[in-house]
């Protein structure tokens, strides 16, 4: 996590947490010409609602406006994490248990670097997956400090 995003998150957690919500990631990144500040938020229950993007953004905003540790010119961009939940914390990990998820590693394992499964524990340890290769189901744990990236996904193929 840069310093920007850090500073941004300590900023914008007391506004959250005021109304209710939860900060779930802050990213400053630059595409193109233009930089971009993103806060995700949601409810605990996981379904925010536009007003209530809006009053993060305007707080947040009227708080920047005063006291900004961002030099460079950026779009504020506040929004839900949308179905692809970004998985950061502990909690994020355990309220994913029996949900399909995507994650990335530092180094491979058993030759792989990016799994889909449905996430079946997550402990100190690290998580542990269930998923399907062509007919085979396997489980795979994946050490904690391993995990590059994690986030919900859509099993596509799922059969309804």
């Amino acid at each position: 996590m840069s310093k920007i995003t850090t500073e941004i998150e300590q900023i914008a957690k007391p506004i959250v947490e005021e109304l209710k919500l939860e900060l779930v990631d802050v990213e400053f990144v630059k595409e193109g010409r233009d930089w971009f500040l993103r806060v995700y938020v949601d409810t605990p229950e996981g379904n925010i609602d536009i007003d209530q993007c809006a009053q993060v953004s305007e707080r947040l905003s009227e708080y920047l406006d005063e006291k900004d540790p961002i030099s460079q010119n950026y779009y504020l961009e506040v929004s839900s994490p949308g179905a692809e939940r970004p998985l950061k914390k502990d909690t994020d990990f355990e309220k994913a248990i029996n949900q399909f998820v995507h994650m990335k590693t530092y180094e491979a394992i058993d030759g792989k670097k990016v799994f889909e499964g449905y996430l079946t524990s997550y402990t100190d340890e690290g998580a542990t997956l269930d998923m399907k290769i062509k007919t085979r189901k396997v489980k795979i744990s994946i050490p904690k400090d391993k995990i590059a990236m994690a986030r919900l996904a859509i099993d596509f193929s799922k059969e309804q």
